[in-house]
């Protein structure tokens, strides 16, 4: 840890337990909300959101119930940040080019000034997991992610050419991909919402109004790498480099742009313990399980996964 993270665990270990503060790089700070206390035998945890969304998601459900982070807080510290450009994030003029690699090297500093700590990413920051836990592995003791992207290390080569890419649109194999062009930043259109992030049996479709309007504009950039188009997805070195560290991939039976097999690939791919829901006996889950009906259910599946590890 350098000198400016042991200062933010000084400052830290004497903070209320509700406080909020700024990290990451100097060109992308990263506003970041901190729950809960430290706790002898526990570990941080740095809830990360996805595309289109903020740390807000974590901080309650659309219905208006605790989120994950205030069920986490129970026992230990809660980092939730927003990405650079997002939620309470500075926006720079160049958003819509804002790229994976940059929000990562944000989320990084956040996590070498805080770790060790266990990260839990979701879908879009399933990439930079990876990128982050192998370039500071002494920050990053272990991840969850919750359908989580794989590095584009496993993803075909899409071609940089819309046309083509919306011909492959319902192809869930692929993720259901999209290509954008990056001259403004992408306005997630409602029914996009309504098709792949509030499809399921278990979303609270009648919060689906609340839910709309926690939804941010994001880079275009962000969304093209996070298909592979061109191959300017984001890497990572050698899975081997995340052999020793425990990872667990979360994914649910109605999320389409993550069916089983592609996430079970991205698991063995990182040596990764892979959970499919419905054979926890846990149906009907789609790609927000942080706000479906039964988040708490699933909350206490990860502590448990965390706790036998003594994380």
């Amino acid at each position: 840890m350098d000198q400016a993270g042991a200062t933010r665990r000084q400052a830290l270990s004497h903070a209320p337990e509700r406080q909020c503060f700024y990290s990451g790089t100097d060109a992308h700070p990263i506003y970041v909300d901190r729950l809960g206390g430290a706790q002898a035998g526990r570990l941080p945890i740095v809830l990360v959101h996805g595309g289109g969304h903020t740390g807000a998601c974590y901080l309650t459900t659309p219905d208006g119930r605790p989120g994950w982070a205030s069920v986490f807080a129970c026992g230990r510290e809660v980092f939730v940040p927003d990405w650079p450009g997002h939620g309470r994030s500075a926006m720079r003029p160049d958003f819509a080019t804002l790229s994976s690699v940059e929000i990562a090297q944000s989320l990084q500093r956040l996590l070498e000034e805080i770790g060790p700590a266990a990260l839990l990413v979701h879908s879009a920051s399933g990439p930079m997991a990876w990128w982050i836990a192998e370039r500071s592995p002494k920050a990053v003791a272990a991840i969850v992610g919750i359908a989580p992207g794989g590095p584009a290390n496993l993803l075909p080569v899409l071609p940089d050419d819309a046309e083509a890419v919306a011909k492959l649109k319902d192809d869930e194999s692929l993720g259901c991909p999209v290509r954008v062009e990056e001259d403004k930043p992408l306005f997630i259109p409602t029914e996009f919402m309504r098709a792949y992030w509030a499809n399921s049996a278990r979303f609270p479709q009648q919060a689906f109004e609340a839910y709309r309007r926690s939804i941010v504009p994001e880079s275009a950039r962000l969304m093209n790498e996070r298909f592979n188009i061109g191959g300017k997805g984001l890497r990572i070195a050698d899975p081997a480099n995340l052999a020793k560290m425990p990872i667990l991939i979360v994914t649910g039976d109605s999320d389409p742009r993550h069916p089983r097999a592609v996430d079970e690939a991205t698991a063995r791919f990182l040596g990764a313990e892979f959970v499919y829901l419905p054979e926890r006996g846990i149906a009907g889950n789609g790609h927000m399980p942080m706000c479906e009906d039964n988040s708490d259910e699933i909350a206490a599946l990860i502590v448990a996964w965390l706790e036998a590890r003594g994380l």
